[in-house]
């Protein structure tokens, strides 16, 4: 092969990798464009809805019904059911609530904390036989929901935690814990309480 059509092959050879190489760059660029495109906006930390208030509904003193799943994530269905007082009030002018459970066969309680910056709710919980609060669950209300996660050891693992405040009305709510162990794929019910409003303790009767 002579030195001219060595040259010539070699040019040809740069053109075609010099194409692929524009080719890939200017797909790469449209597939980052079309990404940029569809991520989600944040809204600026101003335009966030204030829910200092959404916990409001939560003051007082309630009647509670509750069944609790005996040994979680271990495909058991034994459930108990208890019926717990519970009594909350609210401190630092609503920015955040304390939880107090004075019940025959539990006590303990929880503490809920608003964090203006975020504008999320925290939840600390605390068995009083243990005295040593939870990994809190982090979340925020939409459309009448509290929805609140986190972590927690559970048999020597690191498992997600689910709670959930919803079937909110003045009188009465509905919260529920459950346990996911695959990264939150499913969720499995292990804590299902109802409220209901202690009327003769708000009317003094």
């Amino acid at each position: 092969m002579t030195v001219k059509k060595t040259l010539k092959r070699a040019r040809q050879a740069g053109r075609i990798l010099l194409s692929s190489l524009l080719v890939g760059c200017s797909l790469t660029m449209s597939a980052l464009a079309q990404a940029v495109a569809a991520a989600p906006v944040q809204p600026p930390a101003g335009e966030l809805r204030d829910g200092q208030h959404d916990f409001d509904f939560n003051i007082g003193t309630w009647k509670t019904h509750t069944r609790i799943l005996l040994h979680p994530l271990t495909g058991s269905n034994d459930w108990v059911e208890v019926n717990e007082p519970v009594h909350i009030r609210k401190v630092w002018d609503g920015r955040a609530q304390l939880e107090e459970i004075e019940g025959e066969h539990f006590k303990g309680g929880s503490l809920l904390l608003y964090n203006p910056q975020a504008h999320q709710w925290s939840q600390y919980f605390v068995d009083s036989a243990v005295g040593v609060p939870s990994q809190p669950r982090i979340g925020e209300f939409k459309n009448g929901r509290g929805e609140l996660f986190g972590q927690q050891s559970f048999n020597g693992r690191t498992i997600c935690v689910r709670l959930v405040y919803s079937d909110i009305t003045p009188n009465s709510h509905h919260v529920e814990q459950a346990f996911s162990d695959d990264g939150g794929k499913t969720w499995e019910p292990n804590f299902v309480a109802t409220l209901t409003r202690d009327e003769e303790t708000a009317t003094g009767k």
